[in-house]
């Protein structure tokens, strides 16, 4: 998956799969999680955020199934 470097005070890169409807970020700290059954308009507006860490937070933590790989 190609991630997408972001300007975050905690987010390094995001990617998207969308034939698999997952969702990867890469952290600063270097851990890369991947959520799963992430709808594409999630990571359209996860994106868009001002705040990408707090959209994360607010609507995919807790939300998606996860994994860290």
């Amino acid at each position: 998956m190609v991630r997408e470097s972001v300007q975050s005070s905690n987010i390094a890169s995001i990617g998207y799969n969308e034939a698999t409807s997952t969702l990867e970020i890469e952290f600063l700290n270097g851990s890369v999680y991947q959520y799963f059954d992430v709808p594409k308009y999630i990571y359209d507006n996860l994106m868009q955020a001002e705040s990408r860490g707090q959209f994360l937070a607010q609507n995919i933590k807790g939300v998606y199934r996860y994994s860290k790989i």
